[in-house]
Parts: structure tokens; sequence; C-alpha cells
């Protein structure tokens, strides 16, 4: 398996450097400068890289990078990548640093938005976050939804690359959303230590998204309580949901 490294970018992105032997990929370098920086210093040649949708502070380094080391740019068909060499649309299977990676479907924050899979990890961008989920700039409520299904399947000990450092305020919500949570309150305290100490929230995993993110959770009692509450049309799934979603848009 690769060395997977955090480099930080803009306020709270995260841009995701996989290593081995001299070789590397990244995913979602919306800044070229740092990891230029990283792969000088840790001498890489940077073979891949991986745009999981069209956001510019996801893709806004491609154009640099490709310049200096003319890599493949794999991202997604339905929208506009600088530089996309690889367009996919979900369900394709490739080999990044010789490791097997399945290619996810994961629209609703974006419409062709993807996710890349390595066992053992999973590159989402902007679908699922610590303890939260992307806003739905062009899909749907019921798209989003399935999305998330289609990553809460994978293996609980699955590490969650997300792209974003929003995990302490998405921990606050979910509190709201569910109060009486003794995993939320655990994981609050752990992330806490981890910030204070200058350190990244995440990755987290699969199985720890599914005990405390309330977007994985809407089947639950208590978070179809607080939807209902939040002006839910009923219990099922997609209006849980919406109402949960439209929620944190105003928290």
């Amino acid at each position: 398996m690769f060395e997977i490294l955090p480099i930080p970018a803009f306020s709270d992105n995260y841009i995701w450097l996989l290593a081995s032997d001299g070789r590397a990929a990244v995913v979602d370098p919306g800044d070229a400068a740092p990891v230029i920086a990283q792969l000088e210093a840790r001498q890489l040649a940077l073979e891949t890289i991986l745009i999981t949708h069209h956001h510019a502070d996801h893709q806004g380094g491609v154009a640099e990078l490709v310049e200096r080391w003319h890599p493949p740019v794999f991202g997604p068909a339905a929208e506009s990548i600088t530089g996309c060499t690889n367009p996919l649309s979900g369900g394709e299977k490739m080999t990044v640093l010789d490791q097997a990676v399945d290619v996810l479907s994961v629209g609703g924050h974006t419409r062709g938005h993807l996710a890349y899979h390595v066992p053992g990890a999973l590159f989402c961008g902007d679908t699922l976050f610590g303890a939260g989920c992307g806003r739905l700039f062009e899909g749907t409520p019921a798209q989003m939804l399935a999305s998330l299904g289609r990553l809460a399947v994978l293996p609980d000990d699955t590490r969650v690359y997300c792209a974003h450092e929003y995990t302490e305020v998405n921990l606050r919500f979910a509190l709201a959303v569910e109060p009486e949570s003794a995993a939320l309150r655990e994981r609050v305290e752990r992330v806490r230590q981890l910030r204070a100490a200058g350190l990244p929230s995440v990755p987290s995993t699969l199985g720890e998204e599914k005990r405390t993110n309330p977007f994985l959770r809407c089947a639950q009692p208590a978070v179809i309580a607080a939807a209902l509450a939040r002006g839910a049309v009923d219990a099922s799934l997609v209006h849980v949901f919406a109402a949960i979603r439209g929620w944190r848009n105003t928290f």
C-alpha cells in the first residue's frame, strides 16, 4: 500500500499525496504550490492526478502540475476538469501506483462527483466529511442519499480521506441531532485534542462515521425524530435526509 499524506491548502482543504518508491499521485490538487513543495522535498515524480469534482479548490493546480510532470489526469466525464485526459463516469477499475482502484459515482454535491476506493482507503472529495456530508449544489437529496449509501457498504475499517477540515463544526451539528450519543461525545473530545495539537481530524473510518455521522444514520430513531421536528414530511429516508441537510445549511 502506498503512503498517504495530507497537504494542507487554502483555509481548510486537504490535498492527498500518495507516495511509493519515488513515485506519487495526488488527489484534488486545488493549489499547485504546496504539492510541488512536497514532491520536491520528498524527491517524488508525479505519475497520476485524481480529481473528484470540478470546483476550483479541487482542480486549480492541475495545469501547473501537468506542465511540469505531464501525468494523466482522471476526473468526472460529466464535469469540466482542467486538462482531463481520462474521463470517468463511475464503475471503472484502474491502477494507481500499482494499487487497484475502484471509481465510484457519488453525485450530489456536484452532478458528476466521483470517489476513488482502494482497499482500506476512500478518497471521497466533498461527498462524505468527518461527521458530515457535502452541500447539494447540483444534486438532489435522493441522489446524495444514494451516493452515501454506495459508500456505506464499504468495509467499516475503510479510512475516509475527505477534502476539508470540517469535523469540529460537523460534530457540533451532529450533537444537536443526537444529543444523547455517547459515541459522539467521545469523538468530540478526541477531535478537540487532535486539533488543539495542530493535527488533522481526518482520516476517520467508515465505521466511526456510521456511529456518529447523522447523514449515515437517517434510519435511526433519534435522527428521524430530529428530522420530523425540523419539518420532514415523513420518516422515509430521503425526507429525513433532506430535513437534516437543510438544517445543517443554516446551523
